[in-house]
């Protein structure tokens, strides 16, 4: 099964993850974050392997700011906070993969090397 990846086009990160699986010859689909969050129960798999929800969000992104979330994540549910990241991609830390039972967040090249060696 070929990873999923969600991404933005606009987002360096995301177009290097993308380059550097290529250099694997790993050929993910690709779906665009913003349009196409991932959904609860991706969202809340990652979160549970992750063991951190503020590690699912895109801290330095503007809408994390406007939303003030800094502030009201540590107050919010799991399900509030799940129900945010799945009906707002730009809230998603990028970029998103969902290879097989396994969640990668953001793009670290030493953590992938272990899912996509």
């Amino acid at each position: 099964m070929s990873p999923v990846v969600y991404a933005y086009s606009g987002c360096s990160t995301c177009r290097n993850a993308l380059k550097w699986l290529g250099t694997k010859g790993v050929q993910p689909t690709v779906l665009p974050i913003r349009e196409t969050p991932p959904g609860r129960t991706d969202l809340d798999n990652a979160w549970k392997q992750l063991g951190s929800l503020k590690a699912l969000f895109n801290v330095s992104g503007n809408d994390y700011r406007a939303m003030g979330l800094k502030d009201k994540l540590p107050s919010l549910s799991t399900d509030q906070a799940l129900e945010l990241l799945s009906t707002n991609g730009n809230l998603v830390k990028r970029p998103f993969v969902r290879a097989g039972k396994t969640y990668l967040v953001g793009f670290r090249q030493e953590e992938w090397e272990k899912v996509f060696p």
